[in-house]
């Protein structure tokens, strides 16, 4: 079953939407997040203008089917567009009707961003690529169905070369999807920022076979550079320095540009004295051999999470007489760095100059850091004299004031035991989809909030919650359960519960299971089943959660006509034995025990993200900023949304939206507009040269993730995913709280807006 168009008018279209950052050719599709391999969020179009972007209407919508908040961004290719929907199902849309061509359901755990797409050159195989828990896997983008014959019977295990015991690491793949260069996917991770954490490796897979082609160690090993910037050994229990967001690819000369995270521990570095690379660091790495060509470390011995999170932009900037390939990466703490992206200089000055030095017993914070001399996109300060009286009373306004004249404050102030004000926090600044360029200008635009994190190091670690420790023990049952049935019942009952000659199936009565019934089976025997004396209640209780999983739960292979998915459903789960990835660790930031063999601090520091006040400061919260790289200069910077609440309580106008940028994103377009989403379910087309709004629309659900755009029979459109609850606001009165609960649900869909047809 085929989909799309004929050979000769594939042909006619572009090999993806990528287009080269010197000479962009005309973009119909966006196949991949970002749009592209470039992260650019480019698009070449001339349909829609200045002049009448505020015609823009609802041309059709996809309602998800689930109340599910997802954070996908929508890949179109040709005449289908590949979207989340359905209880985590991955759905291919017809464009010219907007129905279901077919539903891959039952994809738990899948990478919440989104996936990339991928064809050979004469478009016979076409993929879907994407992480799921700890594998990677592929799907037929014709079929919907698993590819088996891509990894081990359909699996990569993501676990496998990190150098540390697979069963042990709870988490590796990121949230974000790779980025594809020919037949190459280059791959982050999300290993969790405890300490202990599995090392950010980066790596590279064949798209075809599955296959590993190289690996980079973020925490060099003995005789690779940067060793001697950590200490001895480090690599074997230092973690982190991955890539959780958005890896760049300039298709013109097979570099990517990666921005990597913090090392763990974030707030405590005493097990890890000195400057860490390649923690914080932009890197180019050859796509074809994983070989780096040069690096560029924006935060020394990173103390504040001040990751790398938003996607490197490829610009083309005019200085000093020069035309300069040029790659720019906005950061966390608020500063815009940009180097020749061939050798890694500076395009504009950096400066080392000395920061405060740490208090805490062990650390030795790095003595000097970065500092970008284009002016900064976010405040880098806090004073009391900030603190916002919108939401506050008196008295609270009064305590505050106090509490933050008497914090320790100002950048790259280290955490300590008494309240230190970090601004931007560990969510200021900019994140992931917060960064987009007009390439050929070279004019760079950024999405920022204002977000303070207060930090205060304590010698135990902050408490999981009780719902996430509820989980993670359930999924530490299940797995328990699943090793002992494998040894002590899958002989008889069969590896997948089907049941052989010997014993029946226990699919269908593992969810009417009860302990009782249970432990006597086992312990006495029933029918031709034989006791099993020699084993421990807690063991027997686990088989019990694994069996009622098998049953009912979200990892539980099910028949097709099981499901209750209406539309084409074509399969269900991913490929065979993923479920046998998923480890029996659990998240906790005390982490795990250091080898024995080195030499580590005897006492661990801790503290929490440090977040909860977003609406602290003085407004605007939050911004979006356009600099003109080739002066140097911001070309201007505007509030990014409003606050209804604020300007009911106060009268304040043009405040941003707190956390509205955090998971959002824009789209430039040739001919001079920015798109960009906001969480409380608006959309904004700015004028690209002097930030003034254009148009505005409204979904009836929040954006929490980057926008698309596509060109389909003469027509250019638009496409938000709008399945996000919008946040009520802060301090609202009990009334209110009350009258939107009352309300029934909203339905979240995929949007897509056009001009009128003429």
């Amino acid at each position: 079953m085929h989909f799309f168009k004929s050979c000769l008018a594939c042909l006619i279209l572009l090999l993806f939407s990528c287009q080269n950052e010197n000479n962009p050719t005309q973009q119909k599709s966006w196949p991949d997040y970002g749009g592209g391999p470039s992260n650019s969020k480019y698009f070449v179009q001339n349909q829609i203008t200045k002049e009448n972007v505020s015609q823009l209407e609802v041309a059709w919508t996809y309602e998800i089917g689930d109340e599910k908040a997802y954070q996908n961004n929508p890949v179109i290719v040709d005449n289908v567009m590949y979207v989340y929907a359905k209880n985590n199902s991955l759905v291919a849309l017809d464009l010219t009707t907007g129905k279901e061509i077919w539903i891959h359901a039952s994809l738990n755990g899948i990478a919440r961003r989104g996936f990339t797409y991928w064809e050979n050159s004469d478009r016979s195989d076409q993929r879907i690529i994407f992480t799921l828990n700890n594998t990677m896997q592929a799907i037929d983008a014709q079929t919907g169905k698993s590819i088996l014959s891509f990894g081990k019977n359909g699996i990569v295990d993501l676990r496998q070369g990190l150098g540390r015991d697979p069963n042990k690491i709870l988490r590796t793949a990121s949230l974000t999807p790779g980025k594809i260069y020919k037949d190459i996917i280059v791959i982050g991770s999300s290993p969790g920022e405890a300490y202990i954490s599995p090392p950010g490796h980066i790596r590279a897979y064949n798209v075809i076979t599955g296959e590993m082609l190289w690996i980079f160690h973020t925490i060099p090993q003995p005789g690779e550079e940067g060793y001697d910037t950590w200490p001895t050994e480090a690599y074997k229990y230092a973690g982190g320095v991955n890539c959780w967001s958005e890896i760049t690819i300039d298709e013109k000369t097979g570099i990517a540009y990666i921005p990597l995270g913090s090392p763990t521990y974030d707030y405590y570095g005493a097990d890890r004295i000195g400057s860490n690379l390649f923690g914080n660091c932009l890197i180019a790495l050859d796509v074809n051999t994983g070989k780096k060509i040069w690096h560029y470390q924006t935060v020394h011995h990173d103390l504040w999470d001040y990751d790398l999170a938003s996607a490197p932009q490829l610009i083309t900037v005019k200085k000093d007489g020069k035309s300069i390939d040029a790659v720019a990466i906005a950061c966390k703490q608020g500063f815009l760095f940009v180097f020749n992206r061939a050798t890694g200089e500076p395009v504009w000055p950096i400066e080392e100059r000395p920061v405060p030095a740490s208090n805490m017993p062990g650390e030795q914070a790095w003595p000097t850091q970065p500092f970008s001399t284009l002016p900064a996109f976010n405040r880098q300060t806090v004073t009391e004299d900030d603190i916002s009286d919108i939401f506050f009373t008196e008295k609270e306004l009064a305590d505050w004031k106090a509490r933050i004249k008497s914090a320790k404050k100002g950048l790259f102030t280290p955490p300590d035991t008494t309240e230190v004000v970090a601004m931007p926090g560990a969510v200021g600044g900019a994140n992931w989809g917060n960064t987009a360029a007009n390439p050929e200008k070279g004019y760079v635009y950024v999405l920022s909030q204002d977000y303070p994190s207060i930090y205060k190091l304590e010698r135990r670690p902050p408490p999981l919650p009780i719902s996430y420790r509820a989980r993670v023990e359930q999924q530490q049952a299940i797995q328990r359960g699943r090793i002992s049935f494998a040894e002590r019942c899958q002989s008889c009952h069969g590896k997948d519960l089907s049941g052989t000659p010997l014993a029946p199936s226990l699919l269908a009565i593992g969810n009417k299971l009860e302990p009782n019934f249970l432990r006597q089976t086992i312990l006495y025997g029933v029918g031709r089943m034989p006791p099993i004396q020699h084993i421990e209640e807690d063991e027997i209780l686990n088989i019990l959660a694994f069996l009622k999983d098998k049953s009912t739960g979200d990892s539980a292979p099910k028949k097709i006509e099981e499901l209750k998915i209406d539309g084409p459903v074509v399969a269900a789960g991913g490929a065979p034995g993923e479920d046998e990835t998923v480890s029996l660790a659990v998240y906790d930031q005390a982490g795990d025990m250091y080898p024995s063999n080195v030499e580590v601090p005897s006492q661990r520091y801790y503290t929490g993200y440090g977040l909860g006040f977003p609406y602290l400061l003085n407004p605007p919260w939050s911004y979006i900023t356009a600099y003109d790289l080739n002066t140097g200069k911001i070309m201007w910077r505007n509030p990014l949304g409003e606050d209804p609440h604020a300007l009911k309580l106060k009268g304040a106008k043009n405040t941003g939206v707190p956390e509205g940028s955090q998971r959002n994103g824009m789209i430039v377009t040739s001919n001079g507009i920015v798109f960009s989403t906001v969480t409380n379910g608006k959309i904004y087309a700015y004028d690209a040269d002097n930030g003034n709004i254009l148009w505005t629309g409204e979904t009836p659900l929040g954006i929490a993730t980057l926008p698309s755009m596509y060109e389909y029979d003469g027509r250019v459109y638009l496409v938000v995913n709008a399945t996000t609850p919008k946040v009520p606001g802060w301090n609202i009165s009990e009334e209110e709280k009350q009258a939107i609960s009352s309300k029934a649900p909203q339905k979240g869909a995929y949007i897509v807006f056009s001009l009128p047809k003429k």
